[in-house]
């Protein structure tokens, strides 16, 4: 059975919406406006969707994919699809005619389970939606992003911000309207939101401040309860790819730090501190004896 994410955390107790940043519904509406032309596109029809913050009912049935961002925004992001949405999808991009439409009907045909074929279609499909979407993005996220999908399961994850996506009865004048049969849903992960954040203006040089103190606590109390993963990193090592496939149980992989050497601890694979490893209550820890200076570890990185 897969585990669905609660979506509960997205309201507040009174039970309305929370209220979601514009740079996250930014990101959503561009995702919409990708699923819009493509498959305006591949079915030769005009294909509207309409955006909304209300979660869709959760199935065994529905299938998920992971979009993993980088560039310039970093993290995770999730599209839930119930089965007959995806089958719908699916047959749209393989030029089939669906059975719900045979008929001039517009009657929902219940889907238990996408197929192999139709969910090999499906992810190819929103391939395509993910790389004209990585175009897209670049407005919102400041720079050049990059976009990998994969089929998964429910993240592990506390979805920061939930949007859905539903295509409506409206079209353009003249055309016919297509039946609201395709729905989705898009989760974001607070590590992708911490990444997109509002971009302020750098101020003047003549009201830049010669201060070292640190920023006010206030600029970010937004983000302090934003869950971020970290990464112990004990050592590297580089190998031909004919040693990687010879690997087999047993076989010892040697490192390239020394036994006494510091322990990296990453975020974002990005080298944030140093430390040595300790065990707390029959669990790994490490105590810190070395913070990076975030300047010298972009030097470093780049």
């Amino acid at each position: 059975m897969t585990d669905i994410p609660e979506a509960s955390a997205q309201k507040p107790a009174s039970g309305t919406p929370a209220e979601v940043r514009p740079e996250l519904r930014n990101w959503c509406e561009a995702w919409k406006s990708c699923f819009q032309n493509v498959l305006t596109q591949v079915a030769g029809q005009p294909h509207i969707f309409e955006i909304s913050s209300q979660p869709l009912s959760a199935a065994e049935s529905d299938v998920w994919y992971t979009v993993v961002a980088g560039g310039a925004a970093h993290g995770e992001m999730t599209l839930r699809l119930p089965a007959a949405s995806g089958t719908r999808l699916a047959q749209k991009f393989l030029g089939e005619i669906e059975p719900a439409a045979i008929g001039g009907t517009t009657e929902t045909v219940p889907v238990e389970n996408i197929t192999a074929e139709n969910k090999e279609a499906l992810e190819e499909l929103l391939r395509q939606i993910a790389g004209l979407a990585a175009t897209a993005l670049a407005v919102t996220a400041g720079g050049e992003v990059q976009l990998h999908l994969s089929a998964s399961t429910a993240p592990a994850w506390s979805s920061d911000a939930i949007f859905s996506l539903r295509t409506t009865n409206a079209a353009a004048a003249g055309t016919p309207a297509v039946p609201e049969t395709i729905s989705l849903e898009i989760r974001i992960s607070p590590a992708l939101a911490a990444t997109l954040l509002p971009r302020v203006q750098p101020e003047p040089p003549a009201q830049r401040s010669t201060s070292t103190s640190p920023a006010p606590a206030s600029s970010y109390r937004r983000l302090m309860d934003v869950g971020l993963d970290v990464k112990l990193r004990f050592g590297t090592r580089r190998m031909l790819l004919r040693d990687i496939l010879a690997l087999s149980a047993g076989v010892v992989v040697e490192l390239d730090n020394h036994l006494h050497s510091p322990v990296d601890l990453l975020l974002d694979e990005r080298l944030i501190a140093q430390g040595e490893v300790v065990v707390v209550d029959g669990k790994y820890g490490l105590r810190i004896t070395d913070v990076v200076d975030p300047g010298t570890a972009a030097g470093a990185a780049g």
